[in-house]
């Protein structure tokens, strides 16, 4: 065998943690900036990174690029809010070649919604088939309060301009104890109402934001107790490559995913992990684990470094998280906050 083949498959060898698991999706997020501020997300006064930090967009496609050669079928964009991001629809655009080729099975986005008016056509045109919209109220002042400056019916227009160009819209809503509990049943008939799926998600302790991770919990399986008294639900087989827990609503005839890091973790058939815009690779969301692509990826013209580097990585993925939040650990796991990470 030569070099060049020893190469070569060294830049495609599939990338499998120390417990077997195959690492397919790469979640990866392409600014810290959000145009947002939910509390459950990140403080009031963030700092942001200096721009002079992150990657460029043409390292951010080589990277993807590197890890899709590898095995990755799956690629979701993020942020922060990643259509704040400038020029990402070129990155987008050009991450597409990879759907053409048949390299990668699906490209999508998680996003809030505010910038989607403006380039759902456009997502659509790149091959995104289906998006996920962060939003965890319909009430605007409730809204308002949660975001602590958004306008909700910008959100809701874009999503109506994300249908209009046939894009599929599953919504993710964080299951917030006192602020929006007692709403999940009108969320869940409004989503199903417009043929979109909804994914209910754990508070998870992750960055400083300046109150308790307590008061803000409520467990899932709580949650799901309280719907079952008005909502047959089924269990479903079905998977979007992620972490939820999908159910079928006999009455609505859309889905619920529920989404667990605290009450029923989902590490066993873990498939993820996630890249910031620094290039730093986390192969888990409640470890501190961190590894830089950065250096490998300025390092050399040629991949070899940079996937000799996602390998070390790799090799070092834990098990499981370390998330607990009870009145004795009223603080967070992990010091990065969710915006740094991506979700």
């Amino acid at each position: 065998m030569t070099a060049d083949m020893l190469s070569d498959n060294a830049l495609t060898r599939p990338m499998t943690d120390p417990f077997g698991r195959r690492i397919s999706y790469l979640r990866v997020s392409v600014t810290d900036r959000c145009d947002l501020r939910c509390f459950y997300c990140m403080s009031e006064d963030m700092t942001f990174l200096p721009k002079a930090d992150l990657l460029t967009l043409e390292e951010l496609d080589r990277l993807c690029s590197a890890f899709i050669h590898k095995g990755v079928k799956k690629l979701r964009l993020t942020g922060g809010e990643p259509l704040v991001r400038r020029n990402v629809m070129g990155l987008v655009r050009s991450l597409s070649r990879h759907l053409e080729s048949g390299a990668l099975g699906e490209l999508t986005m998680t996003t809030n919604a505010t910038q989607l008016a403006k380039y759902a056509s456009e997502l659509a045109d790149c091959g995104v088939r289906r998006i996920n919209v962060s939003l965890d109220t319909l009430d605007p002042d409730k809204f308002r309060a949660i975001t602590r400056w958004g306008d909700l019916d910008r959100v809701l227009a874009g999503i109506e301009a994300a249908r209009d160009a046939g894009l599929a819209v599953k919504i993710n809503a964080v299951a917030l104890k006192n602020m929006n509990e007692d709403e999940i049943p009108g969320l869940i008939d409004w989503a199903h109402g417009k043929g979109m799926a909804l994914t209910l998600i754990e508070v998870m302790p992750m960055g400083e934001i300046g109150e308790g991770r307590i008061d803000q919990y409520l467990p899932l399986s709580l949650l799901r107790a309280r719907l079952s008294q008005s909502y047959t639900m089924t269990d479903l087989d079905e998977t979007t490559g992620g972490p939820a827990r999908y159910v079928r609503v006999a009455e609505t005839g859309g889905t619920i995913g529920f989404i667990t890091p605290m009450t029923h973790n989902f590490c066993e058939s873990c498939n993820r992990v996630r890249v910031t815009c620094t290039g730093t690779l986390h192969t888990c969301l409640g470890h501190e684990d961190a590894s830089d692509l950065r250096k490998p990826l300025r390092a050399s013209a040629s991949d070899e470094q940079l996937s000799e580097a996602i390998d070390r990585a790799i090799g070092l993925k834990p098990k499981g998280h370390d998330f607990i939040i009870d009145r004795r650990h009223n603080r967070p796991s992990v010091s990065r906050h969710m915006s740094v990470t991506g979700g």
